[in-house]
């Protein structure tokens, strides 16, 4: 019943986020009404909203309802070197020790019609899906065209830093910057706009991503046992009040 409850909190503090866009269908009567519904058997992965067809991620509020909110530490002591070697294979992660470089493992995962070159690892060329701009590019490696794509890291290290990962020891912060739950390639352009921030200032462009990105940004943390900041928490449960209908 506990989980029901801050569920509920959860809900009737974020739904004011929504009101003002989706005026006039009672959005925070109707949300209030369907969680009080749900009896302690489990809840449901969303939660229908209105006519418009939006959905309550109401499973990954669950999940996020895990997340300790907090402040962040201090960046003393950050540096990409402090996560190991750049994209290193000696990890406990997915793909992990498999003779490839993290890169090319991701750009493997994330890209279509993948060609690689002949007897190793590295990515000739594919075509990507930017799934944060919805954008598609060709990759093609070579010196003035494989920056074109980069890998993003969807819980940036410089937040990982301030809300917990320094005070990790140097494995546990090698395995998160090369785990592939955090990890996405995209167009060098949005990465380059993204930097270091969190959700409370970076949303991808692609509304439609937008909740696949916070769960995900929700699935790392929690793995990695991270926290929130309080406007972090705020703009990921106005993300999840607010998903595409699920196909």
């Amino acid at each position: 019943m506990d989980v029901i409850l801050r569920l509920r909190a959860a809900l009737a503090a974020a739904s004011g986020l929504l009101v003002v866009a989706l005026s006039g269908c009672g959005l925070q009567d109707y949300l209030l009404e369907q969680v009080d519904s749900i009896g302690e058997s489990g809840i449901p992965s969303t939660i229908a909203v209105g006519p418009g067809g939006t959905y309550v991620d109401s499973a990954a509020l669950t999940r996020m309802l895990q997340l300790p909110v907090r402040s962040r530490v201090s960046m003393q002591g950050y540096s990409r070197a402090a996560f190991g070697p750049l994209w290193d294979d000696n990890v406990d992660v997915q793909f992990g020790r498999n003779g490839c470089n993290t890169r090319d493992d991701i750009l493997r995962r994330d890209l279509t019609g993948v060609v690689l070159r002949p007897g190793n690892c590295f990515v000739s060329s594919g075509t990507l899906l930017d799934q944060y701009t919805g954008k598609t590019v060709r990759f093609l490696r070579g010196p003035t065209t494989s920056g074109e794509v980069e890998i993003d890291h969807v819980v940036s290290l410089a937040n990982a830093w301030t809300t917990g990962a320094r005070f990790f020891d140097d494995t546990a912060r090698r395995n998160l910057a090369n785990d592939p739950r955090n990890l996405q390639a995209v167009t060098r352009a949005i990465n380059q706009d993204k930097g270091p921030m969190d959700a409370a200032v970076f949303l991808p462009p692609n509304r439609a991503y937008r909740c696949v990105y916070v769960n995900r940004q929700i699935e790392v943390k929690l793995a990695y046992r991270l926290w929130v900041t309080k406007k972090e928490a705020a703009a990921m449960r106005g993300v999840l009040m607010s998903c595409p209908r699920p196909a």
